[in-house]
């Protein structure tokens, strides 16, 4: 039997529709005719409709709805970061035990930049650079510098409270290593510990608006922001309380989360645009974020233009931290490394980051600041005061729509409805042309054995 024969043989008894009367020459032209049409349209049909399910499934497998069903909602309060802005006062005592009380006062500034360091060192430059260089300069292990000058927890923070209630500052105001220099938050994913313990920071009906009060002993910025977020540069600055001493600052805010249902990761990044922390395809931070991601791009930046990094830079080996010559670099390039430009303008300065925003990351909106003055006379301090203005009434929730079952359902449905196949259909094709041949060639040559007298 030739191989056309097969074919013409496997078509009469397939389970397609409509193609056994195309292959069984006892049926007239005419109607062969009109099959081939019915089924080359049937065909057609349902590709058509498989392509369509399959774009859905990669480009609206996702939709976003505002709930409003707040009654029973458990709303976690953000993670405050409190990061040192300066402290004179210890630069000047770290400066006197290292060169003496009759040092070169530029030093301290050159400190001051170092232990600081916001992306310029227009002191350190000047200051230990050229002929003119000062006495005592150093030119690289900047990070120990820095971990000199920062203040620690007990010296930085004092007197915390949740709802009234007071609870260890240090104890939950953990260490977090940032581009900013060493900061301290409560209840962030990012901390530099193992197990981080973590405030029960709940507002419900039961408790009403949570607050938290803290009092901070230095000048000293003060971060709202989610769990898996990370203070950084590009951090807008009116979300920043720039915290001086003898002042108390208090901020009411708004919170709206984000619900994910509990297929979310079942769908692919790109599907859902968006990362879940655990998704971490960085090296700076343990936990995927959008500002993490922004850190990294800067930190890929630094690398790509001076061949080094900050010495802040998080979780990054010494031997790619930045010595004297690295430093001038980065100076030079503050603007291309500080500003963030979308990934269309290639004619200006910064860097291009294209980073997805994190799959739970929280609104916060700020709804009034105020503050007053409390001199004291005694010692130097402010307090925070951050509280949730009221509790949440929206939340936004995102849901899969179109999930992999969905697909497999959809395919399967148009297959059938216009050409009557089935997944064993398919498997039918294979076994028709493999092993039916192979089983019929046995057959064969065993009935040819039996027949030899």
């Amino acid at each position: 039997m030739g191989f056309s024969s097969i074919i013409r043989e496997y078509l009469i008894n397939s389970t397609f529709h409509g193609v056994k009367f195309i292959a069984d020459d006892s049926y007239h032209v005419a109607e062969r005719i009109f099959w081939i049409v019915c089924v080359v349209v049937s065909w057609v049909g349902s590709a058509f409709l498989i392509d369509a399910s399959l774009e859905a499934f990669q480009t609206s497998a996702i939709s976003f709805v505002v709930e409003t069903s707040y009654r029973d909602w458990n709303t976690r309060f953000p993670s405050i970061a409190v990061c040192e802005m300066r402290n004179m006062e210890r630069i000047q005592a770290i400066a006197d035990e290292l060169w003496g009380e009759e040092h070169d006062f530029a030093m301290e500034e050159v400190l001051n930049e170092i232990g600081y360091f916001r992306g310029e060192s227009y002191h350190t430059v000047n200051e230990c650079t050229g002929e003119d260089m000062a006495q005592n300069c150093f030119s690289d292990n900047f990070t120990a510098y820095a971990q000199l000058v920062r203040s620690s927890c007990d010296e930085t923070l004092e007197d915390c409270y949740w709802n009234d209630i007071p609870f260890d500052c240090c104890r939950y105001f953990q260490p977090i290593e940032t581009e900013l220099g060493l900061c301290y938050a409560v209840n962030s994913l990012q901390t530099s510990a193992k197990s981080p313990l973590r405030l029960d920071m709940i507002s419900n009906k039961h408790t009403g608006p949570g607050k938290l009060t803290i009092t901070v002993l230095t000048e000293a910025y003060v971060y709202t922001i989610g769990e898996e977020e990370v203070p950084n540069f590009i951090t807008p600055k009116s979300d920043v309380l720039l915290v001086d001493h003898y002042i108390a600052y208090r901020r009411q805010i708004s919170i709206k989360d984000i619900e994910n249902d509990p297929e979310a990761k079942q769908v692919s990044v790109e599907q859902r645009k968006c990362r879940f922390p655990d998704e971490n395809n960085l090296d700076v931070h343990r936990y995927y974020s959008y500002s993490a991601c922004s850190v990294q791009c800067r930190k890929d930046k630094q690398l790509k233009l001076c061949n080094c990094t900050s010495h802040l830079m998080p979780n990054t080996d010494s031997s790619l931290k930045c010595n004297m010559s690295g430093l001038i670099c980065l100076n030079e390039h503050y603007d291309d490394l500080t500003i963030v430009v979308p990934k269309w303008s290639v004619s200006r300065k910064g860097v291009v980051c294209d980073c997805l925003p994190s799959c739970t990351e929280v609104d916060i909106g700020i709804v009034h600041d105020s503050r007053e003055s409390i001199f004291d006379t005694d010692r130097r301090y402010s307090i925070i005061e951050i509280k949730l203005s009221a509790l949440p009434t929206e939340r936004y929730k995102r849901n899969v729509v179109r999930g992999r079952l969905d697909l497999v359902v959809s395919v399967g449905g148009t297959t059938g409805l216009f050409v009557g196949a089935s997944l064993l259909s398919f498997v039918e094709i294979f076994y028709y042309f493999t092993v039916r041949p192979y089983g019929t060639r046995v057959l064969r040559n065993r009935r040819a054995q039996l027949a030899i007298p």
